[in-house]
């Protein structure tokens, strides 16, 4: 009998019960039962705390029972105490009974050998069920409630819905308001569903016939449309807005369905198997002749007060479905009603009568090849300036995620190949043609004060600024709405005030192709794309085409400030990024923490800027000095959105505060003495040596060669050699955009040499062999002008005036001014220095 238990048990006894165990309600466990029971975890306690243990009964209906485990002290006897086994077991068995008590791991079990064997004990353990998942009833509660954010979106996907059935009109009503029962009704024209549809598919929670349509490319009769939907649950939308529902649905050569659904009564069935829900098959009350279509009401809505910025809130979002710059050929129009309000929505402006007022406008598309743009400066009322039109095919710069040469290698493996700084097919993949219309508006008070109703213009641009989705022209909820920074373009200004887009001046819209942007999946809660790798590629693609507008946008910009007598001071650059920052660490909590600081940033920048105009070199300096400052805030900046501690952000302020303390060395006046240039030639070629190694430059360098000429005129050594690698910087990013990775090693070539210039000054020739400069030399030293994506534009900017502050000149000679081979017919630039003394 035990050989046939110790098969079952890891640790086990058998016990015979007694009478006398039965008189004292107790019996007193054997030693294998002992160790049973500690193999378990369980130890007696005291008399006077019985200590309570469950134990599974085999063999009996009962599945378990409770039982004392405890120690009896047997007092006055002089015997230690022993553990007995308490009234539950004893209750249960009858004298001469043996007991098995065992273990698996830690459950105790405890069977009568008279009345189980062993093979039955393991059966019992060794049961097994084969049943599906049984979903309860309030899961379609979940599906609505918690997947679809807000009534607003269910609406949304109510819309949507109806553009998947084809439908070529929708008409939306909000009926009863300023009552205690208000109601919507979605109603629309398309396929409508048959009785079987409705069996078969709308009351499957997700089916997934839409996303096999999709993948096969399946497409409505009528429009030809790619269904959006795809996860079978956008139906259950409706229990988002209200407790009650009732669908009246026909498709062709069919009869009419009704069906009614409360919520309430719904979740009452304790499982979905037992929410049954009634479709009624009819003659047509509502879509009568060869109609078809789909009506829905909702009723006991959960909303019951509407107010006027509601309605408008709702209507604006409904309508936005449809790309208002869609030049598709099929009809979908959204009729939205709201009887006895309706003023509510007339009142509202012409939305495409106000982007007619916008300054800018800007085009683009990226097909994986070459973007496209047309960038348009239309000019603005009352001020003097002609509109300018810009229309170019090149490549498409994007910011890389990390440059291979930018990795300390103490501190992270670096990558296995270089990172381009072009998009090309592979950018899009999963992705497909990318394309981009964007209206920008001047909210500067001095512009916005030209235009009539430029107060309407402001609250416009505060609840629609942004950059919204469209796929196949039909909207990807909720890219572009109030508070969604996707793009994160606040934070882009935040770190280049002077140069980048913020969400509150752009209108714009993104548009994808359903049928090739496989790779976008959207989030179940529909509230955007899943944040995967053609997600992340999508937004390098649409940042890189915003900087080609940007640049363009800067050169009007200026033009506009200095004819408005309104141009850009030094002292708003810097003031306004720490505005800023104070905006962002106001709304983490942290404002109080950090103001003292912000504010000794800010005085030691007015000493500072105070200094260099007493220097006569107020403008120049202090770009460079916002350059770092900048720099230090986007840091600051970032700090505070990523949740960094408090003694994080000190000491992100304090480095701001390094920055002024190590601009102030610009102003000093006895580091200038006679440095050789091929000595500054030799340092320029050893600091960047790695980056021509990495990048695959060829650097063609006659100045260090044997017998060379040099020059030793006076310099600061610092600020030349700065203006040297600022150079050498931009010739490397110019060479990696023009010739690809995969060229011929030597392909990218960089010249250096040391000429003797015009009247014998000394002069440092670089030259490359890249695309050259497209703007005039006054234009690319002004201070943020940049057609890098990434660029803060001072790197020409600092080269220039570290050669005012050396006396010299920072020059852009052609190849035949100083006998430059051929082969570098890129960008050209010279170091003039002034004669050694």
């Amino acid at each position: 009998m035990a050989i046939g238990w110790s098969s079952i048990f890891e640790n086990f006894g058998l016990k015979l019960v007694s009478s006398t165990d039965k008189s004292k309600g107790a019996y007193l466990p054997n030693e294998d039962q002992r160790v049973a029971l500690a193999a378990a975890g369980f130890t007696p306690g005291d008399a006077e705390a019985e200590k309570l243990i469950e134990i599974e009964v085999l063999g009996e209906k009962d599945a378990s029972l409770l039982t004392s485990y405890y120690n009896s002290f047997r007092k006055g006897s002089g015997r230690d105490p022993e553990p007995r086994m308490g009234r539950g077991i004893i209750n249960w068995a009858e004298p001469g009974d043996t007991l098995v008590l065992g273990n698996i791991g830690t459950r105790v079990y405890v069977a009568n050998v008279d009345k189980v064997t062993p093979e039955a004990a393991r059966a019992a353990f060794d049961r097994r069920i084969n049943q599906a998942f049984k979903p309860r009833a309030r899961l379609l509660q979940l599906l609505g409630d918690q997947l679809i954010g807000s009534s607003k979106l269910a609406v949304f996907e109510l819309v949507k819905n109806a553009y998947d059935a084809d439908a070529s009109e929708v008409t939306i009503t909000l009926g009863d308001l300023g009552t205690a029962d208000p109601w919507i009704r979605v109603q629309d024209n398309g396929q409508g569903m048959s009785l079987d549809t409705i069996r078969d598919i709308w009351l499957v929670p997700g089916d997934d016939h839409r996303e096999k349509d999709r993948q096969q490319d399946r497409r409505s009769p009528r429009f030809r449309r790619l269904p959006l939907g795809e996860k079978g649950v956008g139906r259950f939308a409706v229990h988002k807005l209200g407790g009650r529902v009732r669908m009246i649905t026909r498709a062709a050569d069919s009869r009419e369905c009704f069906v009614s659904i409360d919520w309430s009564d719904l979740m009452s069935s304790k499982f979905l198997e037992d929410a049954a829900v009634t479709v009624t098959e009819r003659e047509a009350k509502i879509f009568k002749g060869d109609e078809t279509g789909t009506r829905i009401r909702i009723d006991a809505l959960n909303q019951k007060d509407w107010s006027r910025a509601d309605v408008r809130d709702l209507y604006r979002q409904v309508t936005s479905i449809s790309s208002p710059f869609s030049d598709r050929g099929d009809e979908f129009t959204i009729d939205f009603r709201v009887p006895g309000f309706q003023a509510w929505i007339s009142e509202l402006p012409d939305a495409s009568e106000l982007l007619q007022r916008a300054p800018w406008k800007f085009r683009f598309n990226f097909d994986g090849d070459a973007l496209t743009y047309d960038y348009h400066f239309r000019g603005v009322p009352g001020v003097p300036l002609e509109p300018r039109r810009v229309k170019l095919t090149e490549p498409l710069q994007v910011l890389a995620e990390r440059e291979p040469d930018d990795l300390d290698a103490a501190t992270g493996p670096r990558p296995k190949r270089s990172v381009s700084l072009l998009a090309d097919e592979s950018t899009v993949h999963g992705i497909g043609p990318i394309k981009g219309t964007f209206y920008v508006f001047d909210r500067d008070r001095e512009i916005m004060s030209r235009y009539a109703q430029s107060r309407l213009i402001d609250r416009f641009l505060d609840q629609n600024g942004g950059i919204r989705v469209y796929r196949d022209d039909i909207r990807i909820y909720n890219y572009g709405e109030p508070g969604d920074d996707w793009l994160g373009l606040d934070l882009r200004r935040v770190n280049s005030p002077s140069r980048s887009l913020s969400r509150n001046i752009v209108i714009g819209l993104v548009d994808l192709d359903l049928e090739q942007s496989t790779g976008l999946r959207e989030k179940t809660n529909r509230e955007g794309f899943v944040e995967n790798g053609p997600y992340r590629r999508l937004k390098q693609v649409i940042l890189g085409a915003i900087s080609v507008f940007e640049t363009e946008r800067r050169l009007d910009k200026q033009k506009l400030r200095s004819l408005t007598g309104k141009a850009p001071s030094v002292d708003r650059e810097v003031t306004g990024p720490i505005r800023d920052v104070r905006r962002v660490a106001r709304s983490k909590g942290f404002l109080a923490d950090i103001e003292p600081s912000l504010k000794r940033v800010e005085q030691e920048f007015r000493q500072l800027r105070d200094d260099f105009l007493r220097a006569g070199i107020s403008q120049v300096g202090l770009a460079v000095v916002f350059h770092e400052v900048e720099r230090g805030i986007g840091a600051l900046a970032t700090a505070l959105s990523g949740g960094a501690d408090m003694a994080d952000l000190r000491k992100q302020v304090g480095q701001l505060q390094g920055v002024l303390e190590t601009s102030a060395q610009l102003l000093r006046k006895g580091d200038k003495k006679a440095y050789s240039l091929r000595q500054l030639v030799q340092r320029t070629r050893d600091i960047t040596a790695v980056r021509f190694r990495v990048h695959n430059v060829k650097l063609v360098c006659p100045a260090l060669e044997d017998g060379a000429d040099d020059a030793s005129p006076v310099f600061a050594f610092g600020l030349a050699l700065g203006a040297a690698t600022n150079l050498i910087d931009n010739a490397i990013h110019w060479l990696k955009v023009s010739i690809p990775d995969d060229s011929p090693p030597g392909s990218r070539k960089i010249f250096m040499n040391v000429i003797a210039g015009e009247g014998g000054r000394p002069v440092l020739v670089i030259a490359d062999n890249g695309p050259g400069f497209r703007d005039p030399p006054e234009q690319v030293v002004e201070p943020f002008f940049s057609r890098r994506p990434d660029g803060m534009g001072l790197g020409l900017y600092y080269a220039n005036l570290a050669m005012n502050l050396n006396d010299g000149e920072l020059l852009f000679p052609s190849m035949d001014d100083y006998d430059i081979p051929e082969e570098f017919s890129g960008a050209v630039v010279a170091l003039a220095f002034r004669g050694g003394d």
